[in-house]
């Protein structure tokens, strides 16, 4: 399990991203906008780590609710 972790985090961080959608990228090589490409794409890189923060997040919960271990049931 820690093999796989450690892997995938090593993807994750080693990947440099250049996300950038094809009308953004048509809007920013226009020369009238004062639109700094670097600060788009950054903006881009940003917003697209939350779903992965959301779906981490809800992986983590489940895994927590299924290695809780069970309460001593009370008898009356």
């Amino acid at each position: 399990m820690k093999k796989i972790l450690f892997t995938i985090t090593f993807i994750l961080t080693a990947i440099s991203s250049n996300a950038q959608c094809a009308m953004c990228r048509a809007a920013l090589e226009s020369n009238d906008s004062g639109i700094k490409p670097e600060a788009v794409n950054d903006g881009i890189v940003y917003l697209m780590i939350f779903p992965y923060l959301i779906v981490a997040l809800i992986g983590y919960a489940v895994y927590k609710l299924r290695t809780k271990k069970p309460k001593a049931a009370l008898t009356e």
